[in-house]
């Protein structure tokens, strides 16, 4: 495996690759991720993973400072992953100058859910992707279902700016317990890590009832909600939205999608199921 701290670097090695395929990441590597970069084989011929952990993408008082910087193990992962390149710039490599140009994706997308709760983010998460993609010129782009609003995000955006980048939606790798994996996990308390699974157990039992006939997903919301309060979580939210555009749907609709983000203890998490 090839690992560039530059853009200049990475272009030299990428030049004369086929069919690109760019895995981005924010490192603290976990099975989810090396599943993806496994997948990533199966779309073309040159895999690149990134490794760039984005301040604009974070609010103040969020985890930027702290959250977990492990590059070594990381590249020993993406090596017996049989990656091709990774890239791992700096902060001064990335932005050499305060950033002054920024994707504004649309507000009906970008605030709600996860936007609501965290503003901003949508907007740094699109521009280093932009970036990101400027800088790989990749075929071919993987991003988890897990971060499911980020997906659509990114997926709008290469549709509405005309980028030839193929996106992937790769599904949410689980715990045997049904956790989705996430970085995040490694804040969990072990009493936190037992608890965790509840909040997967909640959105399968929306899945099971939507399939099941009810349609009346407020009544499915609240009772969920008041379940995860009831064992000490903080739900942010818990909502069953449209799959197309997180819009909230009618009575009868039928491609859709549950989602939930959620305090336990000082770990966020959060998690999504497709109906």
């Amino acid at each position: 495996m090839h690992i560039h701290h530059t853009i200049a670097a990475l272009r030299d090695g990428l030049a004369g690759a086929r069919r690109i395929v760019l895995v981005p990441t924010m490192g603290n590597l976990h099975d989810g991720h090396i599943a993806l970069m496994k997948q990533a084989r199966e779309h073309g011929d040159t895999v690149v993973v990134t490794i760039f952990v984005n301040r604009l993408q974070f609010r103040p008082g969020e985890d930027f400072e702290n959250y977990p910087r492990t590059l070594a193990a990381d590249c020993e992962r993406l090596a017996a992953a049989r990656v091709d390149h990774l890239f791992a710039p700096d902060e001064t490599e990335m932005y050499p100058a305060p950033q002054q140009y920024y994707v504004d994706p649309p507000t009906d997308l970008i605030g709600i859910l996860e936007g609501e709760f965290r503003p901003g983010h949508f907007r740094g998460v699109a521009t280093v992707v932009l970036k990101l993609f400027n800088i790989v010129l990749p075929q071919v782009a993987l991003f988890g279902k897990k971060d499911y609003q980020q997906m659509l995000v990114l997926s709008n955006m290469v549709r509405d700016l005309a980028f030839p980048v193929e996106i992937v939606a790769a599904d949410t790798v689980r715990a045997a317990d049904g956790l989705a994996l996430s970085s995040r996990n490694g804040y969990l308390t072990p009493g936190e890590r037992a608890e965790a699974p509840r909040l997967h157990e909640a959105l399968s039992r929306i899945v099971a009832a939507i399939r099941a006939g009810d349609s009346d997903f407020g009544a499915l919301e609240q009772a969920a909600v008041a379940e995860l309060r009831d064992h000490g979580w903080a739900p942010n939210y818990l909502s069953v939205r449209r799959k197309t555009d997180l819009q909230l749907p009618s009575a009868g609709e039928a491609d859709l999608v549950v989602l939930a983000a959620a305090l336990l203890g000082r770990t966020r998490l959060i998690d999504n199921l497709e109906v």
